[in-house]
């Protein structure tokens, strides 16, 4: 969603405040709108005080009853449950798939242990990046992987027109999309320890980026420890007949402190955790060089290539990229999607593409491009706010640490 949901977030919060503002115009908008796909959670959703907004096609909870502030400082603190399954997941099955999948992606599919994965991207031809997907290595000839719900369109067509190509040759590997199951991520440092009490499974000995299929809450379950908040977390595929119910029992486990949780504070948990909103921070005409992407891009894959695009990001990756992905501090009102970034003298050197108030550290952080050179972590700029220069500096991201479980 370009722009980013802080925005849509901070909008909506505006909106509520006003008398007769907040849930009955989106409901208006939602009836005006029948097209908009729903979640088997929706009712759930609209139960629990979620405020609905059309995003990708579908009516997801931008914000429950709490701020979105407050939201995302519990998700710091104890934990957040989002409903996530407006995302596609899918399976890529055959001797060949892992063959089949390197031509499309910059990962080393080859190289990962059954039962790891890895955020990879998927390249077009002059090596942009079509979207980004977590990708994992069930056994040597199964592949589960998500994509984002506004790409999955094009992401399925692309995929497909290339499987129709390489199965004409001789190529085994088909796929199935998981339409039949729904999504949901748990968020936080209580999320091991309330899904402990909803599976026999030692959770402890799953570490991140690690996949495992199990019953949680009785029902066998697809269980990834990932997430996309810089927090330790899972993301649970499970059958949509039992979504609500598992939804429930992880509330009900928490007793309270694990909230369920809207897009707007998903945003604000990424950005502050420096990682890339397709469509925002990355699209078709970026590379993942430029995209501060290159460690996922294996050595392997740097070696032999092979994948869509890989002469240009191969190149890039030789000589360097002419823009690059940066994070900033700034100060003045919160920068948002486009706002001119320049020098000190007011030279132009790149835009924003994602940012607002940090809850967690209290000030302004954003993302954007910049020419190369001008990208260092200390470097003094300035970021145009409708028509007035803010001062800024280029920082490190993560902007809040990342706690993600990782053997010691």
């Amino acid at each position: 969603m370009r722009g980013g949901l802080w925005q849509l977030g901070q909008s909506l919060t505006r909106r509520l405040g006003r008398p007769g503002g907040g849930r009955r115009c989106f409901a208006a908008e939602a009836e005006a709108a029948p097209e908009l796909k729903r979640t088997v959670l929706y009712d759930f959703h609209v139960e629990n005080g979620g405020k609905m907004v059309p995003f990708a096609g579908w009516s997801m909870p931008i914000q429950y009853k709490d701020s979105i502030m407050d939201s995302t400082l519990n998700c710091r603190a104890n934990g957040s449950l989002f409903d996530v399954s407006h995302m596609c997941g899918l399976s890529l099955k055959g001797k060949d798939s892992v063959r089949f999948l390197e031509k499309l992606v910059i990962a080393d599919v080859e190289g990962l242990r059954p039962g790891t994965g890895t955020l990879t991207v998927f390249t077009n031809e002059r090596g942009g990046a079509i979207d980004d997907s977590v990708i994992t290595k069930v056994t040597d000839d199964h592949i589960y992987l998500v994509v984002n719900a506004g790409c999955r369109d094009k992401d399925l067509a692309h995929i497909g027109e290339h499987m129709e190509a390489f199965r004409a040759k001789g190529g085994d590997v088909s796929w199935h999309i998981h339409d039949e199951r729904s999504l949901l991520a748990l968020q936080g440092p209580l999320s091991a320890p309330v899904l402990q009490f909803l599976t026999k499974d030692d959770l402890s000995k799953l570490y991140f980026g690690e996949f495992r299929t199990l019953d949680i809450n009785g029902v066998h379950c697809f269980l990834t420890r990932t997430g996309y908040t810089g927090e330790d977390g899972f993301e649970i595929s499970v059958p949509s007949e039992h979504a609500v119910e598992l939804a429930k029992a992880i509330l009900d486990r928490s007793e309270g402190k694990i909230r369920l949780t809207g897009l707007g504070a998903r945003d604000s948990l990424r950005l502050e955790a420096g990682l890339c909103l397709y469509g925002s921070d990355m699209e078709q005409h970026v590379t993942p060089v430029e995209a501060g992407l290159s460690w996922a891009i294996g050595k392997r894959r740097r070696a032999e290539g092979g994948f869509l695009g890989a002469e240009v990001i191969l190149r890039q990756l030789a000589d360097g990229p002419t823009v690059r992905r940066v994070g900033l501090f700034s100060a003045g009102p919160p920068p948002r999607g486009h706002s001119q970034i320049t020098t000190a003298a007011g030279e132009p050197i790149g835009e924003v593409t994602s940012g607002g108030f940090s809850p967690c550290l209290k000030k302004n952080i954003a993302m954007g491009y910049v020419k190369s050179g001008l990208h260092k972590p200390g470097t003094e700029l300035k970021v145009v706010i409708r028509g007035k220069a803010n001062d800024g500096v280029i920082t490190k991201m993560p902007f809040v640490p990342t706690k993600y479980y990782k053997p010691t």
